[in-house]
């Protein structure tokens, strides 16, 4: 299933300064009965935003308009606990097309990668620095560049470097999962099999 390209995005970000987001957190258990990537987005952080009569909690950050954008700023250790995929198909389908924190468990920070979400580790004075300069100004923007893998703080130039395996960010780059790779290379693998003795 093919995504959206990721280049170099800037936006405003969402900070949720909590460290050990386990994936339950962002996708409870009860809505994983869905195998198609739809509809996700309406459970992220489910019980964090709803009273149990549905209503929305006034003190979660993804009610308060003050906040908004593509960017998810999370605390060390985000995405730990289960493996399942949900959890990353919520960030992506609520509008996040990227995560920071200092930290992250690696399945989901693999599943985010397969499904367009950039998972963007930083150091933990970047992240604080980050974090200080939204509670500063919720309209602060950060600079994800993708092909130079930086992270900008536009305000103020600051900037750090993050790693990504170069088969993702080049899939990331064209939008690709990995089953359109292969069909992408579909003319070098039957070339490759034609020439093979048996």
């Amino acid at each position: 299933m093919a995504y959206d390209k990721f280049n170099i995005l800037t936006s405003s970000a969402v900070p949720l300064p909590i460290e050990n987001v386990d994936t339950d957190q962002i996708i409870p258990a009860r809505f994983l009965k869905a195998t198609k990537r739809e509809a996700f987005g309406d459970n992220l952080f489910r019980d964090w935003r709803y009273n149990g009569d549905n209503t929305p909690k006034a003190d979660f950050v993804l009610n308060d308009a003050t906040y908004s954008g593509k960017i998810l700023v999370g605390g060390k250790n985000f995405g730990s606990g289960s493996s399942r995929e949900h959890a990353a198909w919520a960030v992506y389908d609520y509008g996040f097309r990227a995560v920071v924190s200092s930290f992250f468990a690696d399945i989901f920070k693999g599943n985010c990668l397969n499904i367009g979400v950039l998972p963007v580790q930083v150091s933990p004075e970047f992240a604080e620095t980050i974090f200080n300069a939204i509670e500063a100004d919720p309209k602060t923007e950060l600079e994800i560049n993708l092909p130079e893998q930086t992270i900008t703080l536009k305000a103020t130039g600051q900037k750090e470097s993050f790693d990504i395996s170069g088969y993702k960010k080049d899939n990331m780059i064209n939008g690709f999962d990995d089953i359109d790779y292969l069909q992408n290379i579909k003319e070098e693998i039957v070339g490759f099999a034609n020439k093979l003795p048996y």
